[in-house]
């Protein structure tokens, strides 16, 4: 049996929607909160690479202990089993489309952008980012891609409305 190409798409999807989400969820939280300005950065950064990794490491653990099951049992799908590509793929989509959500502080300064819209552009960004990789994804499963854009959106969203009403909570405790 020959190898096929490697399909980044899932890795793609994966890595994008947990990096975006899970780096929002912290943009949203410290905004909750209402800490000061470079939290969002310091924790937005260093959750970007750390989750980044640790995601990167998971996936790259989880194909290896499947390939390795695949040989073992005498499977001719097992090359089609790349551990290293899964989580690098993983790794390097976590950190761009996670990095989205940093983007509206990043280039706060040049934009000239009062605080609260800084949080509102970061909002947007988002929720674009979101449905774009749910689009991507429907495309390629085949399935309704506005559907599919829209209920990555959401499903993202409640996250962040989340990790917002515990920032805002645990402030409010103070």
């Amino acid at each position: 049996m020959s190898k096929k190409a490697y399909n980044w798409v899932p890795d793609f999807v994966y890595g994008g929607i947990d990096g975006v989400v899970t780096t929002f969820a912290v943009v949203a939280g410290v905004k909750g909160a209402s800490l000061a300005l470079p939290v969002i950065l310091i924790l937005g950064f260093a959750n970007l690479v750390a989750d980044g990794f640790s995601m990167a490491v998971g996936k790259y653990l989880s194909d290896k202990s499947s390939k390795d099951h695949l040989i073992k049992n005498g499977s001719e799908h097992a090359d089609n089993v790349e551990p290293f590509k899964g989580g690098m793929y993983t790794f390097v989509s976590f950190n761009v489309v996670g990095l989205v959500p940093l983007l509206a502080y990043i280039f706060r300064p040049v934009l000239g952008i009062t605080e609260e819209f800084t949080f509102t552009l970061a909002c947007i960004l988002t929720l674009v980012a979101l449905f774009v990789i749910g689009f991507v994804k429907g495309r390629v499963d085949e399935t309704p891609q506005l559907k599919a854009g829209i209920q990555t959106m959401l499903i993202g969203g409640i996250a962040a409305v989340i990790a917002y009403g515990i920032g805002s909570f645990i402030e409010g405790l103070h």
